[in-house]
């Protein structure tokens, strides 16, 4: 078997030298400078550039496969490069789960979900809010989805900066204004089409980065059988089936969030739905999201088993414990210096594709945000132009540019960033879900009882998030320092090391149960049950609008043949006094 023991000296030896040369500065100005020139000429040489339909849509003339390399590079931001990692070596591999659910979210997504959208011509997946209920729903909705992104809009960015940081030592604000202004360049100038081709480009350089991190940390510790072995040992291989709602992660709550968190995050926001519907056939769409699916689960096990090799390799003497490393989230750039820090060029490749990530993920939210805030909260007020949407959107982006590099300030304090982004995501998400499955396979539900439903939801989910706050502290799987040299270590042993309830919250132990101490993991479920349990008995109690009529085709195919109705011409339908889109 092969030694994987690494001493105190060579740990240190590595974190002192963990640093850029000439080659990985270059590698990482290649990339910068790519996505500025293809925000560059489509923004100033492409065609219809000053055209809505085509900065937002591509005219709906967009390619299979870049669509769906795109939507596999928006899911894999740079938090996720940097905390699923983290999350894998402190705590297991239960959150993988989450990942798993991919294999059923993706027909889901061709076969009950996007063909609605196709059927009624909808592009803006809000509008179907409007169709299906009324417009009091859609208005709620699109403020929950800005909501959210502005609240996500600083972590973007911010997760890679941390990494570049920890290798130059150069000041982490600096860096992220430095890259926020670069992502905020290329996509005010080129639209969506700048934000599909550089995703392109950039994805290219994460699939490939991880799947060489993996490969290499895994020949360091021995082979995939010692990595295995020693994670075995170590717990992180281990999966809970426990049913206690307070337990940090399980496979009941990571795979039920997981499909309902992606299901919503792909199928319905207007970030990715936004690039789907700008394939020209639903032919296209189910094709590019088959590629899309598989895509996003193998890289997603690189990602997972990145973390895994990373505790094989450090599993008896930890740099956290020593205090080498901050926290967990500032792993993976110590873990790739470490193991390809010899090689010219790895860690620039590294660290570029954390930045691509981000890249990525910001600019689709940043386009899809523009033209979200223009089209329902600006457009209806103002004589439309074609060029003072332009103007406008392109002013907004910047203006969002300005805030992501301000609240990289807030971002900082938070200690697990994976745990922030489930807690944002849980008090819209859970809705969001909810809501649209309603509307698309409950006919009974109205609008009255989805309004107030949604209302419910994000009332008891912010209740519920709130009261966790300061309240939640988990307590990471062992780790050890045994096996480290003993120079200038303190002979005990971090708390770590003897807790064998990595699961469990460190709260004080209550007798009963309390809301607050419900896993985070939980949170998008409970907002969608809400949804479900208010909406269906109001469906019964609260009559409808008294212009309200169900159009068949804004329910999901799969329902038709259950169904008896008969066609109603479209002008037999109650009128929808709607902003025209594009």
């Amino acid at each position: 078997m092969a030694t994987v023991n690494a001493t105190l000296e060579s740990v240190v030896h590595q974190f002192r030298h963990f640093s850029f040369g000439t080659i990985d500065y270059a590698v990482f100005i290649v990339l910068l400078s790519i996505s500025l020139l293809i925000g560059i000429y489509f923004g100033f040489f492409g065609h219809g550039a000053d055209n809505t339909e085509e900065y937002l849509l591509g005219g709906k003339r967009m390619k299979t496969i870049p669509i769906a390399i795109s939507l596999v590079a928006s899911q894999l931001s740079a938090a996720a490069m940097m905390t699923i990692p983290a999350e894998m070596y402190s705590f297991g591999i239960s959150w993988f789960f989450s990942i798993a659910s991919m294999a059923l979210i993706t027909p889901v997504l061709c076969w009950v979900i996007i063909p609605v959208f196709y059927n009624n011509n909808i592009s803006n997946c809000y509008e179907y809010l409007e169709l299906r209920f009324n417009r009091n729903t859609r208005h709620l909705l699109t403020f929950a989805f800005v909501f959210t992104i502005f609240l996500l809009l600083p972590v973007y960015i911010f997760v890679p900066s941390l990494a570049f940081s920890q290798v130059t030592g150069l000041n982490i604000h600096l860096i992220n204004a430095f890259i926020c202004s670069i992502c905020v360049i290329y996509t005010m100038l080129g639209g969506i089409k700048a934000v599909v081709w550089t995703d392109v480009v950039q994805g290219a350089l994460m699939i490939g980065s991880v799947a060489l991190v993996c490969v290499l940390g895994t020949i360091k510790v021995g082979g995939v059988g010692e990595v295995l072995n020693i994670a075995s040992k170590g717990s992180r291989l281990d999966v809970s089936f426990s049913f206690d709602a307070t337990t940090r992660a399980t496979f009941w709550n990571t795979s039920i969030s997981g499909f309902i968190l992606w299901t919503a995050y792909v199928g319905l926001n207007q970030s990715c739905v936004q690039r789907i519907v700008a394939l020209p056939t639903l032919g296209h769409v189910k094709r590019s999201l088959m590629f899309f699916g598989a895509g996003v689960i193998v890289i997603m096990l690189f990602n997972c088993f990145v973390g895994i090799a990373m505790y094989a390799l450090y599993h008896d003497c930890d740099p956290i414990t020593l205090g080498y490393v901050q926290k967990a989230d500032k792993m993976m750039p110590f873990f790739v210096e470490d193991i390809a820090g010899h090689l010219i060029g790895v860690p620039g490749i590294f660290i570029s594709s954390v930045f691509s990530a981000a890249l990525s993920t910001m600019s689709a939210n940043l386009n899809a945000l523009a033209g979200i805030v223009y089209l329902d909260y600006i457009k209806p007020y103002i004589k439309h132009t074609e060029r003072k949407a332009n103007y406008i959107m392109r002013g907004f982006i910047c203006a969002c540019g300005v805030y992501s590099i301000v609240g990289g300030l807030v971002v900082e304090q938070f200690s697990s960033i994976l745990q922030l982004i489930y807690s944002i995501g849980g008090v819209t998400m859970g809705a969001v879900f909810g809501v649209y499955v309603l509307g698309m396979l409950v006919p009974r539900v109205h609008g009255r009882a989805a309004l107030w439903s949604v209302i419910a939801s994000m009332v008891s989910m912010l209740v519920i998030i709130g009261g966790a706050q300061n309240r939640l502290h988990y307590t990471s799987l062992p780790f050890s320092i045994e096996e480290c040299s003993q120079e200038n270590i303190n002979k005990s042993i971090f708390s770590n090391s003897t807790s064998a309830l990595g699961n469990l919250p460190n709260s004080a132990e209550s007798e009963s149960f309390c809301l607050f101490d419900l896993s985070f993991n939980w949170y998008v479920t409970i907002g969608c049950l809400i949804v479900f349990l208010v909406a269906i008995p109001l469906s019964y109690i609260l009559p409808a609008e008294k212009d309200y009529k169900l159009n068949i085709k804004l329910l999901s195919p799969v329902l038709h043949p259950f169904l008896n109705y008969n066609i109603v011409d479209m002008d037999e339908l109650p009128e929808l006094k709607t902003v025209k889109e594009f």
